[in-house]
């Protein structure tokens, strides 16, 4: 057994010494810093309480390290994974219920399970039926929920809805009972972490920090604002005045939780399970392969599956939630300097010292706070002009994607995503089953062919050149017989029918069977078929079947050789 291929830290530790460990240290130091106001807000957004969020982010980073073959990449909770558990979680039990919670760790533990036998079966290729638009829409429409779902604590009113048309008319009716305290706190959160983001190191730079060091402070802002708004709270006792505070925060290290063993539970958190495991793998994935790339390195997604799976089973099994790859935690690792994924389990060290000593003070943290930092946060996964972008390159992925976001924000994050997946699905066979051929010819002084319809070529009125630009299966094979028939009627005097086959990576049985009565109807009207350009693995498969055997014509190693073999006659009368 390959131990390097299951165990990742092996490939890197052998060779750790001082220099990775002090760049490791930095790096985990700062995205600690970031990790404590984000693990706890999405605790809350997933309808949790905020510890869950910290237990989330001890026990997988450190699981991670081990399993996972991003060097940069930093697991825990996620916002749209977060609002993910709270969509799977509220037809269940009440938020804040011993039964939510224990729903919020069985999730974690399946989709562990799913994402840990998907590594196993080397079943990454399965996020591919997620296509780009869709999880653009999602995540956009996702983010806009999300930062919906955050308005009530910045009005300090109480509102419900899982999603945007139930949120919006439950923020309406409640907004005449805003909490003008709680208001001045959030919104000066808001307005700060804003202002953080998009003007805070550009004016430490000008004030003369150098720019790594700005870049630093600005990521760290939003422990200023925690830091400020707690003070803040504790000081003017602002809970008397109807703040809501994070509240009573239990101290000390997670211990280790059996998830409930109610079959029937496990059967109606599995689909919501399989989703969030899929979404996380892909967003995971997503920013590992980026980061990996700037660094000239690479990730390998099935055991990326093994790593997520067995840190969403640590989540689950310490107590937390569903966990995948964060963005921006991500990317503040790699700025920092983050060389292994020991910068992982540092930070979970990290972690685990604020539950031991910090989380008195979280107590007197305002919801509201948290709430600023998810809507910064989650801005930057809105993007709209994406809808302008596809509608000009493609309508039918624009069709998937307006589906998959109005889905999301008037039904719910399951409706958004499955639709995404299911039209995305739905659009590649439409497209598949109608592939795009040409009838092709000779580009004059080349041994190049090209469409008819687009270039001056030459032709031979005997013989007939069609290029099939898709490989052949189930869904298209009827679709070519009655291409080829309609070319072969059409063209009365064509006396051989060359198929080029350049784009033809694969052909089933279907296909098989299709191209055998192709040649049998052909052959009934004195047609010969011919095939060019065969790549070697089809022809290797072609070689076991009675096709060959059968066929009316030959087999051409290239087109210009299919031309000047079965041409004569055209070139002959041509030259006299």
């Amino acid at each position: 057994m390959n131990f390097k291929r299951y165990l990742p830290f092996l490939q890197w530790a052998p060779q750790y010494g001082r220099n990775q460990a002090s760049s490791d240290l930095v790096a985990a130091v700062i995205v600690t810093v970031m990790l404590i106001p984000q693990s706890l807000a999405y605790a809350l957004l997933a309808g949790l309480p905020a510890h869950v969020g910290l237990y989330a982010s001890i026990l997988p980073l450190m699981i991670y390290a081990i399993f996972g073959t991003s060097r940069t990449l930093s697991v825990g909770p996620v916002a749209v994974v977060s609002l993910m558990t709270a969509a799977a979680l509220a037809p269940l039990a009440e938020a804040g219920t011993p039964e939510y919670l224990a729903g919020a760790v069985l999730l974690a533990v399946i989709s562990g399970l799913m994402l840990t036998l998907m590594g196993i079966l080397r079943l990454g290729f399965l996020a591919n039926f997620l296509s780009h638009p869709v999880i653009s829409g999602f995540i956009t429409a996702s983010g806009i929920v999300i930062a919906a779902s955050q308005l009530k604590h910045i009005l300090g009113v109480q509102a419900s809805g899982q999603n945007l048309l139930t949120i919006t008319q439950s923020l309406i009716q409640s907004i005449g009972a805003a909490n003008i305290p709680t208001l001045l706190i959030g919104a000066g959160a808001l307005l700060f972490l804003m202002f953080s983001r998009k003007h805070l190191k550009p004016l430490l730079v000008w004030c003369g920090v150098e720019t790594r060091l700005a870049d630093i402070i600005t990521k760290t802002a939003p422990i200023l604002a925690v830091v400020v708004t707690t003070l803040a709270a504790w000081l003017l006792q602002l809970d008397v005045q109807g703040v809501q505070l994070v509240g009573v925060v239990p101290s000390g290290l997670p211990e280790l939780t059996m998830p409930p063993l109610d079959w029937e539970l496990w059967q109606q958190l599995a689909a919501s399970a399989l989703l969030i495991s899929i979404v996380g793998f892909v967003e995971s994935v997503s920013v590992g392969q980026t980061l990996a790339a700037k660094r000239r390195q690479r990730i390998d997604p099935d055991q990326e599956l093994i790593g997520l799976g067995t840190a969403n089973l640590g989540a689950g099994l310490s107590g937390g939630m569903p966990v995948t790859g964060g963005f921006s935690r991500s990317v503040v690792n790699f700025d920092a300097g983050a060389k292994t994924p020991a910068a992982g389990a540092y930070a979970a060290i990290g972690i685990a010292l604020a539950t031991l000593f910090l989380t008195p003070a979280i107590a007197y943290l305002p919801q509201a706070t948290l709430a600023a930092t998810i809507i910064v946060a989650v801005a930057s996964l809105i993007d709209l002009p994406a809808l302008k972008r596809t509608w000009r390159y493609s309508r039918a992925d624009f069709g998937a994607m307006l589906a998959t976001i109005l889905l999301t924000l008037a039904h719910s994050v399951e409706a958004g995503i499955t639709a995404g997946v299911l039209m995305s699905m739905g659009l590649y066979l439409y497209r598949t089953s109608r592939p795009h051929s040409a009838v092709v010819g000779l580009v004059p002084g080349t041994e190049h062919f090209r469409n008819v319809l687009r270039h001056d070529v030459e032709l031979c009125p005997e013989v007939t050149f069609l290029r099939v630009d898709e490989s052949l299966y189930f869904a298209n094979a009827r679709f070519l017989e009655e291409t080829v028939m309609a070319l072969a009627i059409r063209k009365p005097e064509t006396k051989d029918l060359v198929l080029v086959c350049p784009a033809i990576s694969h052909i089933d049985a279907s296909a098989l069977e299709s191209l055998e009565a192709i040649n049998d109807r052909l052959k009934d009207a004195g047609v010969r078929l011919h095939f060019s350009e065969v790549k070697g693995p089809v022809m290797d498969r072609l070689k076991d079947t009675q096709l060959l055997s059968h066929l009316g014509g030959k087999v051409f190693l290239s087109t210009f050789e299919a031309w000047q073999s079965l041409t004569n006659s055209c070139i002959n009368s041509a030259s006299g």
